[in-house]
C-alpha cells in the first residue's frame, strides 16, 4: 500500500464522510509538556473511524456483487459502520457479532435492518465463521481492518491530520486488527520519514506487540480488555506486514490506564470515547511515550460507548 491508495480513497470519500476536526485541550499539553493534537473519529459518521474504509470498500465492489449484500466479521463499530452503508445502498447485510457486543453498538446495527449472528469471543473463530456464512449465502466479505482496500481507506484520518496540522512529530493511535495503523503509517512515513509512529493496545490485548517482538504473526489467548474493540488474537496478514516495516512500535496500557485517560478527556474536554479510542492519550498520561517538547498527533478512534457504562468509568 502506497500513499496514492490513500488519497485515491480520499478523493472517492470526499464529501461523503466527514472531516472529522482536531481538538486541543490545554490542560493535556500542560501536563505533557508537548502539543497534543486530538483527532476526533467519534465525529464521524456511525461514531468512529471504521466508516471510512467500509465505505472506501463498498465504493470499490462491482455493483451487481454489491446486490448480493454484504457480510462482515466486527467486535462492533465495523458492524456499525456496514450497516448503516448497506441500508444507504439498498442492500442486505449479516453482521457477526460478540455474544458481549455492547449494547450501543448492537442497537445500532439492529436499527439499520442488519441480520446479526452471535459468536462467543472466547471459543469460537470470527473469522472462520464469516468466511464459511459468506460462502453459503453467496455475500460479499467486507473485512473490518486486512485489506488493502479498507486500510486505504482508514489512513484519510492521518492525512487530514497532516494537512490540518502541518505535520507532527510523533502519531499514536489504537491497534486491534491493524488497518488504522497500517493506513496512518503509511501515510506519516510518506509525508515525513522522519516522523515516529506508533501504535497502542491494551495490555490483556497486545498481539501486535508481541508479533512484532518475534517477527512473525503470533495468536494470544482472547484478551479480557475493557477496549471491547482491540480485542483481537493475532494481528491481520496484509496489516502485520505493513506495520512491522512502518510502525517504530507498539505501548502498551492498562485497562485502569485507559480509565484515567477517558475520564481526563471528560473533565477537561467533556469529549467521550470508547475504551479503545483512549489508548493514545492513556499511553501519554502513563508515560510510556516520552512527549517532551513535541508535537503529537493522537487519534481518538470512536465514542460507541453505552451511556451508563461511560458514566461509572468517567465517575470511578
Amino acid at each position: 500500500m502506497l500513499i496514492g491508495d490513500v488519497e485515491q480513497a480520499a478523493a472517492r470519500l470526499d464529501g461523503l464522510v466527514v472531516r472529522t476536526p482536531v481538538l486541543r485541550l490545554p490542560e493535556l499539553d500542560a501536563e505533557l509538556g508537548a502539543s497534543v493534537f486530538l483527532k476526533a473519529e467519534m465525529y464521524q459518521h456511525t461514531g468512529a473511524f471504521k466508516y471510512r474504509g467500509a465505505l472506501n470498500k463498498m465504493l470499490m465492489l462491482d455493483p451487481a456483487d454489491l446486490r448480493r449484500g454484504v457480510i462482515a466479521g466486527s467486535s462492533g463499530n465495523h458492524g456499525k459502520a456496514v450497516a448503516g452503508l448497506a441500508e444507504s445502498f439498498g442492500v442486505p447485510a449479516l453482521l457477526v457479532l460478540p455474544r458481549d457486543v455492547p449494547g450501543a453498538k448492537l442497537e445500532a446495527v439492529r436499527a439499520c435492518g442488519a441480520e446479526v449472528v452471535f459468536y462467543d469471543p472466547v471459543h469460537d473463530d470470527r473469522d472462520v465463521i464469516t468466511r464459511g456464512l459468506a460462502a453459503e449465502r453467496g455475500l460479499v466479505l467486507l473485512p473490518s481492518s486486512d485489506d488493502p482496500d479498507v486500510a486505504a481507506g482508514h489512513g484519510t484520518v492521518a492525512l487530514e491530520l497532516f494537512e490540518e496540522t502541518g505535520g507532527v512529530d510523533h502519531l499514536l493511535m489504537p491497534v486491534g486488527g491493524g488497518g488504522l495503523a497500517a493506513g496512518c503509517a503509511t501515510v506519516a512515513k510518506a509525508l515525513d520519514p522522519g516522523v515516529t509512529v506508533t501504535g497502542v493496545e491494551p495490555a490483556e490485548g497486545d498481539d501486535t506487540a508481541r508479533s512484532l517482538l518475534a517477527g512473525r504473526r503470533v495468536e494470544i489467548v482472547p484478551p479480557r480488555t475493557l477496549a471491547d474493540g482491540l480485542r483481537h488474537r493475532t494481528p491481520g496478514s496484509f496489516t502485520f506486514e505493513v506495520n512491522r516495516r512502518l510502525l517504530d512500535g507498539v505501548a502498551v496500557v492498562t485497562d485502569r490506564e485507559l480509565e484515567a485517560a477517558m475520564r481526563f478527556l471528560w473533565k477537561y474536554g467533556r469529549i467521550i470515547t470508547e475504551p479503545s479510542a483512549a489508548c493514545g492519550v492513556a499511553a501519554l498520561l502513563a508515560g510510556r511515550v516520552e512527549p517532551a517538547g513535541a508535537r503529537i498527533g493522537v487519534v481518538l478512534s470512536g465514542a460507541n460507548i453505552d451511556d451508563d457504562r461511560f458514566r461509572r468509568i468517567v465517575s470511578g
